[in-house]
């Protein structure tokens, strides 16, 4: 079964980055506690099914909690969402693992060249 994070690639490719990031953002707010503006645990829990995660254990939202919490508050702010969003998409990671990989090389190249 495909998971939500599954469909960010292909959500990315078929909105353009600016359409693709206001979908974030639109996802954000649909999870965030309406009072406070962040994400916690309890807004999370109640909010996950209109993501398609209702499956998910309360340790298992706990963990996806403590792993986009950049700055330890105990929440999640927008940035912090759409950071843990693309971080949890494996090919976006691949993406980026080989953009990495390649910029490398280049500036190998670049370096050796210049010599």
């Amino acid at each position: 079964m495909a998971e939500f994070e599954d469909f960010l690639p292909i959500m990315a490719q078929k909105l353009g980055e600016r359409d693709f990031m206001a979908e974030l953002c639109n996802g954000f707010r649909l999870l965030a506690d309406p009072r406070l503006g962040l994400i916690t645990l309890e807004s999370l829990k109640r909010n996950s099914a209109l993501l398609g995660l209702d499956s998910l254990t309360d340790s298992e939202l706990r963990a996806m909690m403590q792993e986009g919490d950049l700055d330890g508050d105990g929440a999640l702010n927008e940035h912090e969402f759409c950071v843990l969003m693309i971080r949890l998409s494996p090919s976006f990671m691949d993406e980026a693992y080989k953009w990495l990989n390649n910029a490398l090389v280049n500036d190998l190249e670049e370096i050796l060249n210049q010599k």
